[in-house]
């Protein structure tokens, strides 16, 4: 088992413009947790929903099944509930719906209490044309660092 556990969403922040962030706790079954402190899950394709009792789901998060868990294992894919104060939720519930942003999950963690926790964010879709504006700024930067290095 792992000591720390940090699951990263690589392609939120180049697929996304993150506008604000929040930590929300996820409900999970004793299967579920165990295979996250194992390491085995993954956030990368995934994205958060509302239903209609104003709940928010992560949707297509994937966690795999427990090795030692019996016929009570659980599903890789299953909706996930996040818990987040009911403030948040409203707040995050009228963006979704008046301006079209989205939420997608940028980091799984375990806290220091042992639960596991989903940073999420508001977010608004990169055009193709802001997709290349940061390639080209992280490659100037790479550049710019190794001739910084050569001249030291």
């Amino acid at each position: 088992m792992q000591k720390n556990i940090n699951i990263r969403n690589k392609k939120a922040r180049f697929e996304y413009e993150i506008l604000d962030k929040y930590t929300a706790g996820i409900v999970l079954t004793g299967s579920e947790i165990k295979s996250i402190r194992q390491g085995k899950a993954s956030i990368a394709e995934s994205f958060c929903e509302f239903n209609e009792q104003s709940e928010l789901f992560v949707i297509n998060m994937t966690v795999e099944e427990y090795s030692h868990g019996t016929h009570y294992n659980h599903k890789p894919k299953a909706e996930r509930k996040l818990l987040l104060n009911k403030r948040e939720l409203k707040k995050l519930e009228k963006e979704i719906k008046n301006t079209g942003l989205t939420i997608v999950p940028l980091r799984m963690f375990i806290n220091e209490k042992g639960f596991a926790k989903l940073d999420i964010a508001l977010a608004k879709g990169k055009k193709l044309y802001d997709k290349r504006e940061t390639i080209k700024d992280r490659d100037n930067k790479r550049d710019l660092d190794r001739i910084k290095k050569n001249f030291k």
